[in-house]
């Protein structure tokens, strides 16, 4: 087994506000430059049942799928297969899970696995899913911020 990626962080909102905030408000903070159109202003879709898509639809109504709901339970927990600019077949786990934090703040985790089954492209994809976190989280984060997005 590969090493999944795990990030973990506090933000000084609600479990609800911060789940909102990943499922349904995700094209206030989700970067362009990290999707596969490329095109601003365009809505990302989490459909709110385990099975649903998550995708991407530009504003000219074109759809770009990046994954499938795995698990749902508002507030607490997220799960989608993940395969953003990538085959269906590739598809890796992600398992967000938001939990209470002191003061009325939440504390994510994160973890991102199933690395294993991309065989000689594992690693490398795992580094690129790796820098794109990084690249991504803080996006959030800044959302969550109260009164922002």
């Amino acid at each position: 087994m590969i090493e999944p990626l795990h990030f973990s962080f506090e933000i000084a909102c609600s479990q609800d506000r911060a789940f909102q905030l990943w499922t349904s408000r995700t094209s206030t903070w989700w970067p362009a430059g990290h999707s596969v159109s490329g095109a601003s202003d365009l809505e990302v879709v989490f459909e709110a049942h385990v099975g649903g898509r998550v995708y991407e639809r530009t504003p000219a109504g074109d759809e770009h799928d990046w994954g499938s709901v795995t698990r749902w339970e508002p507030p607490a927990a997220l799960g989608y297969t993940w395969h953003l600019r990538a085959d269906r077949a590739d598809a890796t786990d992600v398992e967000i899970r938001f939990l209470p934090a002191a003061g009325g703040g939440t504390r994510v985790e994160i973890e991102h696995r199933g690395w294993e089954r991309l065989g000689t492209r594992s690693d490398e994809r795992r580094e690129g899913n790796r820098h794109g976190w990084e690249a991504v989280l803080p996006h959030f984060i800044d959302s969550a911020k109260e009164g922002a997005g």
